[in-house]
This record gives structure tokens, C-alpha cells and sequence, in this order.
């Protein structure tokens, strides 16, 4: 009989969530809930924390009963507590989320135009703040070709439409204003290439999150590589883009750290299910200390972050 440790019994209680739904509550109204009046950004925060909890209840991305994606989640944005503030980016977050709660739900139905239309709406609302983002979109065709066995010529124009339709509601609204140059000069962005690995540019405090959530990543993504013969094949296919996407989303980093405040959000998106999965299905001694230095680095880069928003070199 294998031995429950502390991290198996904090992954599957019932008081994991609430517990760290507190924690989070406390660091909002630190960082300024009240006296900066963050109700907007709060508010998105909630909205795409109640879509991670549905995800993984509704896709039951750990096999066992466990709040830990949703509870990882939580602990690596309230880490990053820099990324609070931005309206933008707690929108593109929320667009994000929902675009991966949709699109999951068209597994292996290649007639799910509807599902499609609905998840790359959300993603062509998203590009309107992050344009960047559309160049995910080839990769995510492949996605939905291999992992997801969902694309077909009726949900591949079900996707072109979905990221249209906002741009058709901007367009109007830039005809009425005769502002329609705004158009142009919005996807020329995506011509616009900075310094290859300008890592000089981020502060110590993003280098110091970036290092944290890519650690996670490798983790959970070893982790599920290694044992992943133990989840179904849907699971599987799941996983698998939150490893792709995560992998690229570092890899963009990379190349242009100057889109690091959204990318890292992506980051953050993509990570949560993959070490969630680690924490809860590991059982070793090993795995039981990793999981008291994530939990202990997670807490002081919070900490460090919070006071120290903005410490450069």
C-alpha cells in the first residue's frame, strides 16, 4: 500500500481550494484591491479561476479527486502578483481559459463547428488586447488535428470566423468613429520584432517568475511524460497541448521578452494542470520534498514580489 504524504493529502482535500481561495483574497487586498480600486482586474481574476475549476472538473484532468490545477493556478498568478494590475492582460487570461474550456469539449468531433466558432471567438477578443497572440494559431490547427481530432474543413472555417467576428465589431465601430486606419495600423504590431533575447529589458522580479514557472513546467511535463501511461487517451491528448503550448510559450519568451507580461500568463495557463498533476499523483519521499520547496519558493517569490515590485539591475 503506497504511503499518502503530506502533498497527496493537501492535493486531494476538500479544504485545499478554500484554504488557498483565502491566501488569495489576503494578497488582492494587500496588493491593492481597496485602495487602488482593482474591482475590474478582481473581478476577471474570479471569473477565470471558476473556468480553471470547471475545466478540470468537466475534463477530469486528474484522475483522482484533487483541486491542485486550480489551487496551482492561484499560487503561481498571486506569485507573479505584478501581472494584478493590467485590465488587458487579466482579459486576455480569462479569453485564454475560455478558449481551452470550449475547444477541449470538441474532442474527436470533427462536425463541432459550433464548439470551434465559440473558442476562437474567445481567442480573436483576446488578439484585439495581445495581437501577438494569433501567431499561436497555425500550431493550434495542428493541435486540434492531432491532439484534440477535431479539425475537418467545417472547423477549420469555423475557427477563421471565430477570430473574424471580433474584428468585424471593432470594424464597425472604427467605421461610425472613421477611425478605420486603426485597423492597419493594429495587425502591423505583428510585423514589429524587438531584440532577439533582450533579457535586460525584465526586471529582476519577471527573470525571477520566468525561472519559477518555467521550473513547474519542466517538472510537471517530465512528470507526465514519464507517467502518463497511467491516464486515458483523451487525457493524454489534453496534456499534451498544455505541453506544446507551454513550450512555445517559453520559447517566445525567449525570443521577445518584451511580451513577457502576457506571455507569462499563457505560461501560468498551460502549467497549472501539468504540476498539478505532479503534486497529486506523486507519492515518493523525493517528490514530497519538491513539493515543500515549491511550496516554500512560491511563498517567498510572492513575497519578493509584492515588496519589491520592481527591482532591476
Amino acid at each position: 500500500m503506497a504511503v499518502k504524504r503530506l502533498q497527496n493529502r493537501v492535493a486531494e482535500s476538500r479544504l485545499a481550494l478554500p484554504a488557498i481561495a483565502v491566501y488569495a483574497i489576503t494578497m488582492w487586498i494587500t496588493s491593492g484591491l481597496f485602495t487602488k480600486g482593482l474591482w475590474l482586474q478582481f473581478a476577471l481574476f474570479v471569473i477565470s479561476t471558476y473556468l480553471i475549476v470547471e475545466m478540470n472538473n468537466k475534463y477530469a484532468l486528474i484522475r483522482t479527486y484533487s483541486r491542485m490545477v486550480s489551487c496551482s493556478f492561484l499560487v503561481m498568478t498571486l506569485a507573479a502578483s505584478g501581472l494584478l494590475y493590467s485590465v488587458s492582460g487579466n482579459i486576455v487570461q480569462l479569453c485564454f481559459v475560455a478558449f481551452y474550456t470550449l475547444l477541449f469539449n470538441c474532442y474527436q468531433n470533427k462536425k463541432s463547428a459550433g464548439w470551434t466558432f465559440y473558442a476562437f471567438s474567445c481567442l480573436g477578443l483576446a488578439s484585439l488586447l495581445f495581437v501577438q497572440i494569433l501567431y499561436f494559431i497555425p500550431v493550434l490547427w495542428l493541435v486540434m488535428l492531432f491532439n484534440i481530432q477535431s479539425l475537418s474543413f467545417r472547423t477549420f472555417w469555423a475557427s477563421i470566423f471565430g477570430i473574424i467576428v471580433p474584428y468585424w465589431i471593432l470594424g464597425c465601430y472604427y467605421l461610425v468613429n472613421g477611425d478605420l486606419a486603426n485597423i492597419a495600423t493594429h495587425f502591423a504590431a505583428l510585423e514589429q520584432f524587438g531584440t532577439f533575447a533582450q533579457f535586460t529589458s525584465l526586471t529582476v522580479n519577471k527573470i525571477a517568475t520566468f525561472a519559477y514557472v518555467l521550473i513547474l513546467a519542466i517538472i510537471g511535463s517530465i512528470h507526465f511524460i514519464r507517467k502518463n501511461y497511467n491516464d486515458k487517451i483523451r487525457i493524454r491528448m489534453i496534456f499534451n497541448t498544455f505541453i506544446v503550448m507551454d513550450l512555445l510559450s517559453v520559447v517566445f519568451i525567449i525570443l521577445q521578452p518584451q511580451y513577457y507580461d502576457m506571455l507569462i500568463r499563457l505560461m501560468i495557463i498551460n502549467t497549472c494542470p501539468l504540476i498539478g498533476h505532479f503534486i497529486t499523483l506523486t507519492k515518493t519521499w523525493i517528490t514530497n520534498i519538491g513539493f515543500y520547496i515549491i511550496l516554500i519558493s512560491s511563498i517567498l517569490l510572492t513575497i519578493f514580489n509584492l515588496w519589491a515590485p520592481s527591482f532591476s539591475f
